[in-house]
């Protein structure tokens, strides 16, 4: 700790010039593992040898990389924070840095504080090798986990050895007061590990527990009075405690998890997380949701059925597509974008909504229900909210009220609806003793910050208002009774309203604290790389969670858009010409109020021929309505299909309609016949390479079409053998955008490829 000191005292003197608190390093020690006793922290890449390149559905590697905890030291939103947490009170950025860049802060590499040390295995942010080397606070001489036979005979004595290191042992986790193991083996969950490399149990890494370390956040700098309030600690010396519930609540993630009904052996049902779990109980469930497949790329490695997924999915859909701008190079772009769908699931699935009308009072009551283990929003406060958008029309489909107008152009929320997020501010005493520009009440000065002022988040399934006033995060200027896991906001709406819609929007940070951000900093020019960024990237658009729309009356018939198909015939029969050809035809008759022009033919033959082939599909509107889809083949005896169930609507929607073959006993779309499919790179910019690893010899139809379903062309079409196959596409003439590749092989797939040149 001193030696961390004589490194800090050059910058100190710089900064405090203009800092509002003069803290130091001190102010914000913490403890647990320290700089250069947690051994060498391995790049990633290492990791990717083994546990990626394989299965992007489920492998660690690619999913990993797609999070936002693999980019947390690389946000420029972060960057932009850090800033003015350093300039608010000097190397108050170590503690931010301990969590977004542990290899750095392990290494001694968070001075200065503002990130300029750290190096290229730093900037892989939450990794690998950091995550798994981690150890369950524990005091010596205690078994955290005394009924697990196999821990306490393979992993305890390593892990009480390792705590006899250090100098001071966390009390519970949390507060990036972490345990990082010096030894190279990594710990995980599973017993049964087979692996190239060393390897502990570890029962801790299916914890929520240890989830707590970087997710549940308080401020070393203020400790709790006895009459409530939060008061500054004495300036260069460390808290008086290290009790997480002893200091100012930045954040409280795992705490309100483990105060809800998700914290119980049963845990919570949940048809939208979990993955292979119907109940979900940890923060893992949801966050690392259990998966079909192999963990590594190695023989021997058994197959699981509760394969964490290693996505740690959160709600940014905003900061991944910056990201991959700002690091072409180092990071991969392709498993951004999934992650930002990823995360837009969960948003999706994090509430629901449920609208009532009182027709005789006009009034619309519109509940909002937590489908989450937490509060909804949670995590970190500054710019975070969910609102509600409610808006009225008339028959004639003209606006009559809206509330919670956002304007996508000026980015401004109109704050005449319910609004919910967490607000924190200054005392009078903080704003004096920080001088001239402090003023108390409400700041993004988070650092400052030690006055709770507003939290009407909606609370968990099991909420009490005692569990949690004891973790520092009770309603705030709002009520939720105990048990109350939804809210329920009434509007009134005018009197010839014929249809009422309701949406729940969350955005991830806003205009305010963006604008706060590059208004506010005098040390670098983080802030305002950030806001251009943020206005070139379309401000932070708001994400939809739910919608909901009632009808006062008949609801309007279904229009044009909407997809049915009401009825498949075949029609099967031998033609005498030349040759010989079978004929299978497919009919789709779609329903009155729709449009078959609208119909794009996306139908497809294929089958275990006989011999030779020469077979081909079309597909036509014919006069009566319907959508015709004919299929020949030379053959007279093969087995074979047409396969409809990707016919395709005009917004590019396939329909799920079945296949119709001749054979009964034909294997059929989802049989055991799985072809591995990869597109590299993805962003591409002038070759994307398409490979295709066949698990049979078969026709293969490669076709490519823009977002908008147009065919741009088709990249291949013939027999090929099993194995791997590789073709490369040259996009150099196409213009930028999302084009969709339609491979056709014993299964059809559809996969998404990004051209950024």
């Amino acid at each position: 700790m001193k030696k961390k000191l004589q490194h800090a005292a050059i910058i100190v003197i710089a900064i405090v010039l203009i800092a509002a608190i003069p803290t130091t390093i001190e102010d914000f020690f913490m403890p647990g593992s320290q700089p250069g006793q947690s051994g060498n922290i391995e790049h990633p890449n290492k990791c990717d040898n083994c546990h990626g390149g394989y299965d992007q559905a489920v492998e660690p590697a690619f999913n990993w990389r797609g999070s936002m905890m693999s980019q947390a030291i690389r946000d420029p939103l972060f960057r932009a924070s850090l800033a003015i947490a350093n300039q608010d009170a000097p190397d108050s950025g170590d503690l931010c840095i301990r969590c977004h860049a542990p290899d750095g802060w392990l290494n001694g590499r968070s001075l200065p504080t503002d990130g300029s040390a750290l190096n290229n295995n730093d900037m892989e942010g939450v990794q690998c090798d950091f995550c798994h080397k981690l150890v369950k606070p524990t005091q010596l001489g205690t078994n955290p986990f005394p009924d697990n036979t196999f821990y306490t005979s393979e992993t305890y004595r390593s892990d009480q050895d390792y705590l006899g290191t250090l100098t001071i042992i966390p009390p519970q986790s949390g507060n990036g007061m972490y345990i990082a193991h010096s030894e190279n083996a990594k710990r995980g969950p599973f017993s049964d590990a087979e692996a190239k490399h060393k390897t502990k149990y570890s029962p801790f890494h299916s914890e929520s527990d240890l989830c707590a370390t970087c997710h549940d956040v308080s401020n070393p700098a203020f400790s709790k009075a006895p009459d409530g309030t939060y008061q500054p600690n004495s300036l260069g010396e460390a808290a008086p405690s290290f009790e997480s519930y002893n200091l100012f609540p930045i954040e409280r993630t795992y705490s309100e998890w483990k105060m809800s009904a998700y914290n119980s052996p049963e845990g919570v049902f949940s048809a939208a997380f979990g993955g292979t779990k119907s109940y979900v109980s940890s923060c893992q469930d949801c966050h690392m949701r259990d998966v079909s497949g192999y963990g590594a790329n190695k023989r021997g490695i058994p197959h699981r059925n509760d394969l964490p997924l290693h996505d740690m999915t959160g709600g940014n859909t905003f900061m991944p597509g910056i990201i991959a701008e700002l690091f072409p190079g180092d990071v991969d772009h392709a498993a951004l974008l999934v992650g930002v769908e990823r995360a837009r699931y969960m948003l999706q699935n994090a509430a629901t909504m449920q609208v009532e009308v009182d027709e005789v009072n006009h009034k619309a009551h519109v509940t909002i229900t937590n489908e989450t283990g937490h509060k909804l929003p949670s995590g970190y406060p500054e710019g975070r909210r969910i609102w509600l958008n409610v808006s009225t029309y008339d028959i004639n489909g003209d606006l009559l009220t809206e509330s919670g107008h956002y304007d996508y152009d000026t980015a401004v929320l109109t704050k005449d609806t319910k609004i919910y997020e967490a607000k924190i501010g200054m005392s009078e005493a903080v704003a004096q003793a920080a001088g001239d520009g402090y003023e108390a009440g409400e700041s993004f000065h988070f650092v400052l910050n030690n006055v709770v002022i507003k939290d009407n988040r909606i609370p968990p399934r099991g909420f009490t208002n005692a569990n949690f006033e004891a973790i520092q995060s009770p309603p705030v200027d709002y009520t939720y009774p105990d048990g109350q896991y939804y809210d329920i906001t009434t509007f009134d709406y005018p009197a010839d309203t014929y249809r009422i819609t309701a949406k729940l929007f969350y955005q991830s940070t806003s205009k305010e604290f963006i604008e706060f951000l590059r208004d506010k900093n005098v040390t670098n020019s983080a802030g305002t790389e950030m806001y251009a960024l943020w206005e070139s990237h379309g401000k932070c658009a708001p994400e939809l969670m739910a919608e909901q729309t009632v009808y006062l009356g008949e609801p309007p018939a279904p229009n044009n858009d909407e997809i049915s198909v009401d009825q498949i015939t075949l029609d099967r029969s031998y033609t005498s010409s030349k040759g010989g050809k079978y004929v299978m035809t497919a009919t789709v008759t779609v329903a009155d109020n729709q449009d078959p022009s609208n119909f794009i033919a996306g139908a497809e033959v294929f089958g275990q021929f006989s011999g030779p082939t020469s077979n081909s599909v079309s597909g036509v509107t014919d006069a009566s309505g319907k959508v015709v889809f004919t299929a020949t083949s030379k053959r007279a005896n093969s087995d074979w299909c047409l396969d409809i169930s990707n016919i395709v609507y005009s917004d590019y929607t396939f329909i799920a309609t079945p296949m119709v073959c001749e054979n009964q006993g034909f294997a059929k779309a989802g049989s055991s016949i799985e072809d591995a499919i990869k597109v590299y790179p993805n962003p591409s910019t002038e070759y994307a390479t398409i490979e295709v690893n066949l698990k049979a010899s078969q026709d293969l139809i490669i076709e490519a079409y823009d977002f908008n379903g147009n065919k741009v062309e088709t990249l291949f079409n013939g027999y090929t053998q099993y194995g791997i196959s590789k073709l490369e596409w040259n996009t150099r003439t196409l213009p930028k955008g999302i084009y969709f590749l339609k491979i056709h092989s014993n299964k059809r797939t559809v996969t998404k490829l990004i051209l950024i040149n």
